[in-house]
């Protein structure tokens, strides 16, 4: 069975850092872009920040230079470094991967169960 699990949430002041991380398990044969989504209450989810197998990384306007997305292909694992938090950055944080399986060359998106992010003093 496949899990992306994710980590590392919760409560911060505004000005503070967290790291957040999304580990993937289970038979996989490889992984392609793994990216980080959120969402607040009564918004709809939108990209925070992607990074393909070769480690392109892409970021949503409003997070440039305060977040840092990386991966670690050897532990199935991607990380969202996030410094300079802001009030506005409070959500429900998600993780997605493009995971291919062996004996096939389509890709499948999944999703973690999300990670609530709440930055206020």
């Amino acid at each position: 069975q496949v899990r992306l699990v994710e980590s590392g949430g919760g409560l911060v002041q505004p000005g503070g850092s967290l790291r957040l991380s999304c580990a993937a398990s289970g038979s996989i044969f490889s992984i392609n872009a793994m990216g980080w989504y959120r969402q607040a209450p009564g918004n709809q989810r939108e990209l925070v920040a992607t990074i393909t197998s070769e480690n392109t990384t892409d970021y949503q306007r409003s997070v440039k230079g305060r977040f840092t997305i990386s991966r670690d292909n050897a532990k199935n694992t991607a990380y969202l470094q996030m410094n300079s938090l802001k009030p506005e950055d409070t959500a429900v944080y998600y993780c997605s991967a493009d995971l291919r399986f062996s004996g096939s060359s389509t890709t499948f998106r999944y999703w973690g169960q999300g990670t609530q992010v709440t930055v206020s003093s």
